[in-house]
């Protein structure tokens, strides 16, 4: 079923944004926040994988293919959408470009290694899966380091050249880039991440923003699985959303 949730974006209002704690408009916090958990959550299931149980390691594998797929696509929306309007006006891109070009590498590197996994005999099965936890721990050390940068110091650079309609202009032309499969995937990645008052700030902005039955869709389709049902009902009672 194909829902076109890059309608949630209108009127200025973004589908995945929530405001800094300064009140201005946070290009990174709410998919840093889904990449952050994706990745740790990455980590710790390869650490635990029985890498010679063949079903096992083909789950975990084809896992950490899809998190290797949206990690690539969020480089390269960054590298599209962001670093062009900071180079146009006087900012500097050279440190983040090149932590991008490392992310690429690591890319091939843990593509490798899962082949490895796959090709190796299985008495080595469990040592080609020790090099593939050691490499995306040194992966995911570079991206939260990477990803503190953006926060910490690309961030304010955007904040003091563009104004917040400048921004959710931004990040309206990243999720039109975006087919509706992959916008549902990336919400799925984002919404369990943040907390209550931020999941509620979002939602509630698409809920007014975006037509009944495609709000619908995200709930079902990305909210509701990626939530507790703690958690949505949580949600429910904080934007009334409808039985």
């Amino acid at each position: 079923m194909t829902h076109d949730v890059s309608h949630s974006v209108s009127h200025g209002v973004s589908m995945t944004a929530i405001p800094d704690l300064s009140g201005r408009y946070d290009l990174y916090g709410a998919i840093h926040k889904g990449l952050r958990k994706a990745g740790c959550d990455m980590l710790c299931r390869i650490g635990s994988t029985d890498f010679e149980n063949p079903d096992e390691a083909e789950t975990v594998l084809g896992n950490l293919r899809s998190f290797i797929v949206f990690a690539a696509s969020h480089v390269m929306h960054e590298d599209e959408h962001i670093h062009g309007v900071l180079r146009a006006r006087g900012a500097s891109t050279t440190t983040i470009e090149d932590q991008h070009d490392d992310h690429r590498a690591a890319f091939a590197t843990l593509e490798k290694l899962a082949s490895d996994i796959e090709k190796a005999w299985p008495m080595h099965k469990q040592a080609a899966g020790r090099k593939l936890y050691l490499a995306f721990a040194a992966y995911l050390a570079e991206d939260l380091a990477h990803m503190h940068e953006e926060e910490t110091v690309t961030a304010p650079e955007l904040w003091r050249i563009c104004t917040d309609e400048e921004l959710a202009t931004i990040e309206m032309h990243i999720v039109a880039s975006m087919s509706p499969e992959k916008n549902m995937a990336f919400l799925r990645l984002m919404v369990p991440a943040m907390n209550p008052a931020e999941r509620a700030a979002m939602l509630s902005a698409m809920q007014q923003n975006t037509p009944p039955e495609i709000f619908c869709a995200i709930i079902e389709f990305a909210v509701r699985p990626s939530l507790s049902e703690k958690a949505f009902s949580d949600l429910s009672d904080r934007i009334a959303l409808a039985a």
